[in-house]
Formats: structure tokens, sequence, C-alpha cells
């Protein structure tokens, strides 16, 4: 057998053991949010006697409809704020000449090496300046501040890949820089807008430091911090908090698979231009 089929033979099966460690837990949890407690203590790896799906009904109803709701408030809201900035900062740094468009660069890529558990005293004490503290902007504005470097760091190498002719052209038919930007730019930029949304998505939907020291009142709580009150107010019911578990990650599942093709595009795009 020749080396290069044996490295291929190697190469699938390491692939398809990645597989199996991601898809087994999710397995897991899927079958075991339709047993019942019971059940789920008798032989967790056993599948039901009768599916209970009444528990996704029930977590959803106990309170879960709340902390998704103000999830997507809170996500959709950051991510909006995230690609409008980032973009716009993008193109500025590959298309607009200036003395300090490196040094502004330079500044960017450093706000990727701050860390969230560092600036997280000194943001509490503005945000209770400021009078934000307890309020939706608490972790909005945090969330697009700390993702916008590595936003822009991954649409200026895709911007630096789109040719220039197409601008000229268009300004030759009397665009303007901004009628540029989201008539020409935008549209063929849709890789990397996809890419940067899942991996933004992905941290805001997720983040629990930010939420959990700035959200104090229940009422306002996301899915991350949501899911911990939820396990308390539930007590020992496991298979409905695992059934809040799955609901929760959903919508992060599907929006990966309807845009993974635009993801992985633009990811790989945007890390091997400029």
């Amino acid at each position: 057998m020749k080396k290069a089929t044996v490295l291929k033979i190697l190469l699938y099966a390491f692939f398809i053991l990645l597989g199996l460690i991601i898809l087994l837990p999710m397995a897991w949890m899927i079958i075991n949010s339709i047993k019942t407690n019971k059940e789920l203590f008798q032989n967790s790896l056993a599948l039901p006697a009768v599916p209970q799906f009444v528990n996704w009904g029930k977590a959803w109803m106990s309170g879960l409809y709340k902390y998704f709701g103000n999830s997507l408030l809170v996500s959709g809201v950051s991510l909006i704020g995230i690609l409008c900035l980032s973009s716009l900062l993008a193109y500025g740094l590959t298309r607009f000449s200036s003395k300090g468009g490196n040094i502004i660069f330079l500044i960017v890529l450093g706000g990727m090496a701050l860390s969230e558990q560092v600036a997280l005293v000194p943001l509490y004490k503005i945000l209770k300046a400021v009078k934000l503290y307890n309020t939706y902007f608490a972790v909005i504005l945090p969330y697009i501040a700390f993702r916008i470097p590595f936003t822009v760091f991954l649409m200026r190498s895709y911007f630096l890949g789109i040719p220039k002719e197409l601008e000229e052209a268009a300004v030759v038919d009397g665009y303007n820089s901004l009628q540029i930007f989201t008539k020409i730019v935008v549209p063929i930029s849709k890789p990397v807008f996809a890419a940067s949304a899942i991996v933004s998505l992905n941290h805001v939907w997720n983040e629990f430091l930010f939420a959990n020291v700035f959200l104090e009142s229940k009422k306002m709580m996301t899915i991350p911090i949501g899911l911990m009150t939820f396990k308390g107010d539930l007590r020992a019911d496991y298979t409905t908090m695992l059934a809040g578990i799955i609901l929760a990650s959903l919508p992060l599942i599907i929006l990966f698979l309807c845009m993974s093709r635009q993801f992985i595009r633009g990811l790989t795009a945007g890390a091997v231009k400029g």
C-alpha cells in the first residue's frame, strides 16, 4: 500500500474520530432529554421506552422563552453593531491612504490581546458611573467593542483581495465612496460577512462573564445566565434541563448549517489574503 494512501486513511480516521467526539455527547443529550428522570438514572445510554417530548415544551414554558428573547435582542443589536462598524473601519483601512492608517490598524489589532477578564472591574465602574449597569447596553457595548478587532482583521484581509478596478469603474459611473461600499463591496463580500457573523454570534450568544456581572435583573438575563438559574428553578428535573440546553443550542446549529459554505469561504479567504 502506498504511503499517500495510508496517510489518507489515517486522516479520514482522525476526522471520523473528531466527528464522534462532537456528535456522541449531542446524541446523549437528545436521547436523555426525551426520557423520564427515572429512565435517565437507570440507564442513561438506553433509548426511552416512550419519548417524552413534553420535556421540551416544559423547558420552554418554565422561563426559557424569556431568556431566549433577551439573547435574540442582545445578539441581534450586537451583531449589527459589530458588522457595521468593523466593515466600515476595515474598508477605510484598505482603501483610504493616510499616514496613520497602519498605526490605527496596529491599535485595533492590539485590542485582540486585551483580556475581557482584565477589563471587567473598570467596565463595571464605568457602567455604574454612566448609569448603564443592569441594562441591555451594559452587555451590548462591551460585546461590540471586544469583537471589533478580530472582525476588522478578518474583513480587512478579505477586502484587500477585491480588485480595485471594480471600484474605479464605479467612480467613473459617478458613485461616491459610500455607494461603492454598499452597492459593490458588500454584495461581493457575503462570505466574509457570514464568517464574521457566525464567529461573533457564537461568542455573544454563549458569553457568560459580562452577562453575569452586568445584568442583575432576571427579566434581562440572557440564555447562559438563564440556564444557570433555570437549574435552580427545576431542582432535580434533569431531563427538562437537558431539553433546555438543546433548545438554547438550536439557533447557532441551524445558522451554521444554513451558512456553512459561506462561512468556510469567508474564513479561508480572509485568512490567506493580505
